[in-house]
């Protein structure tokens, strides 16, 4: 999987000192609170959502070590966190001050340029979500929630590609903007026909190109096709 934020961009970030102990089960920030601060990842696992009018939770990222959270509120006024970012793996991050972060980037035009590219690719992985939800219904958001997390989670086994993190039924149907049931019974299908299996909670993609072709795949590169 290539690189998540650039090297010189990275080593910014990490010139801020202040780091923070996350834990499983909490949340780093709220939707709706005051956005003073971005994080940047150094161990553990944050799980970015929102909340629709009707209550459902609709997953937008599941994010690890170096990648941003909280990135959409700088250069804004009164800004406020977007999504609420919720502690799925205990780790720890790097807190970085929004208007610090702020006057730096202003300072320096190849950070501000590094900092901008991240932002651009990232705006683009969200439209193709935004897409794949729209566009292909229920069963291609899934399948494309799949195949994202084979790009940031795969590893190659002998038998298909095992996605190294452990997902309920639910926790898919919040990426998928459905229903748990409606999740189960798609889930049921493709075991049925060995598109895939599911271990422990681990699930291992047996047939790729089976999803890909469901879902008119456009063969988007793998910094765009992943779900962190």
């Amino acid at each position: 999987m290539p690189d998540k934020i650039s090297k010189d961009l990275k080593d910014f970030l990490l010139t801020f000192e202040k780091t923070q102990e996350i834990k499983k089960g909490t949340y780093l920030f709220q939707e709706g609170v005051e956005a003073k601060e971005i994080y940047v990842i150094l161990d553990g696992k944050i799980q970015m959502s929102k909340i629709t009018p009707d209550g459902q939770e609709l997953t937008m990222r599941l994010c690890s070590k170096d990648d941003i959270v909280g990135e959409l509120t700088l250069f804004c006024s009164g800004a406020v966190y977007m999504l609420t970012a919720k502690v799925i793996e205990s780790g720890k991050v790097v807190v970085v001050p929004k208007e610090a972060l702020e006057q730096k980037l202003s300072e320096s035009s190849h950070l501000a340029l590094e900092y901008m590219k991240w932002m651009s690719n990232h705006f683009r992985k969200t439209q193709t979500k935004f897409r794949d939800l729209v566009l292909n219904g229920k069963k291609g958001a899934l399948y494309s929630t799949l195949i994202r997390m084979t790009n940031s989670f795969g590893i190659l086994k002998e038998n298909g590609i095992l996605i190294n993190t452990p997902l309920t039924n639910q926790e898919l149907a919040n990426y998928c903007g459905t229903s748990r049931e409606v999740v189960n019974r798609m889930l049921s299908d493709l075991k049925k026909n060995n598109i895939l299996s599911i271990d422990k909670g681990k699930i291992t993609i047996h047939d790729l190109d089976f999803l890909k072709l469901e879902i008119n795949c456009e063969g988007c590169p793998v910094e765009l096709c992943s779900i962190d």
